[in-house]
């Protein structure tokens, strides 16, 4: 799962979300001109809880020019980031892995879409859309099973 890009900043030749490094021992980012952008509060959007952080030394950086057009440069972080970075260190070590995730859950995922077709889920409410989702795993299960070992083994082994 690849981290999502959000600024466009790099698009029109700003320094990008990359260029910033976090230093979690402190909870600051360093800035491609070496200041530091500190902590400085806690907002909510679209259900996130976003940690806002912004140097100083932006209104009288040499280049703030390559930065933003604001003010100053502002960062947004979000509080489960770590668990995002930690995600994309475990993919970079192993780019295979998204190659086997399409081989094997992603098509599972697509059979049951099919099989469902464009009205998706049938019911209303969680509780009844829980219970429908279950039906179509076992249904899943069950077809693969019968195309695995054949109807007769699957009965024979149901009965053990």
């Amino acid at each position: 799962m690849p981290k999502p890009q959000t600024s466009n900043n790099k698009a029109i030749g700003l320094y990008d979300r990359k260029d910033f490094v976090y230093i979690e021992q402190d909870d600051e980012y360093e800035c491609p001109a070496k200041q530091r952008a500190i902590y400085r509060f806690t907002g909510i959007e679209n259900g996130m809880a976003l940690r806002k952080y912004w140097s100083s030394a932006c209104p009288r950086c040499p280049q703030k020019d390559k930065c933003t057009t604001g003010t100053v440069r502002k960062i947004s972080r979000w509080e489960h980031e770590a668990v995002l970075e930690r995600m994309q260190q475990r993919l970079d070590a192993r780019p295979q892995a998204a190659r086997e995730r399409r081989q094997t859950v992603e098509h599972t995922f697509g059979t049951l879409k099919a099989w469902m077709g464009a009205t998706h889920f049938l019911m209303k409410t969680l509780p009844k859309v829980r219970t429908e989702m279950s039906l179509q795993v076992l249904a899943y299960n069950m077809k693969r099973m019968m195309a695995i070992l054949g109807t007769a083994k699957l009965i024979e082994a149901m009965q053990a």
